[in-house]
């Protein structure tokens, strides 16, 4: 059995990621290696992000909600003054929007095929009950 959270590690992490490293290289004009540096990466991981050749299994960025969440851990990680909660909490936001949009469905049915995507809500509901929570 495959957990969604497993497919997220391969599908959603990699393509936030992508987002984070375009938007900080292309929207605000950091070099790779300082893009690695906020990001925790090396500066090939950056490049392979950029180059969209890694992180665009899933476009997250058809994903209207997503953009804003992007903003603000963009904002975040250029202030540099934040805290790890504030950073994975906005980052698990993103996750959960993305989860939420479906995106991920056929990654989890490709993982385990007894995974039937049209009676999974999993995912969609989980995100649901975490907004309910806040």
């Amino acid at each position: 059995m495959i957990i969604p959270c497993e497919v997220a590690v391969r599908s959603v992490l990699p393509a936030v990621r992508a987002l984070l490293a375009q938007e900080l290289v292309d929207g605000h004009g950091l070099r790779q290696e300082r893009v690695a540096e906020i990001l925790g990466l090396s500066q090939s991981a950056v490049s392979k992000y950029s180059r969209r050749v890694r992180g665009y299994v899933i476009k997250a960025n058809d994903v209207q909600e997503v953009r804003p969440l992007i903003n603000n851990i963009i904002t975040l990680l250029t202030n540099g003054t934040y805290t790890r909660e504030e950073f994975l909490d906005l980052f698990c936001k993103t996750c959960m929007t993305i989860r939420k949009s479906r995106l991920m469905c056929e990654f989890c049915q490709k993982s385990d095929p007894k995974v039937k995507i049209e009676d999974c809500d999993f995912c969609f509901n989980l995100a649901l009950r975490e907004s309910e929570r806040r």
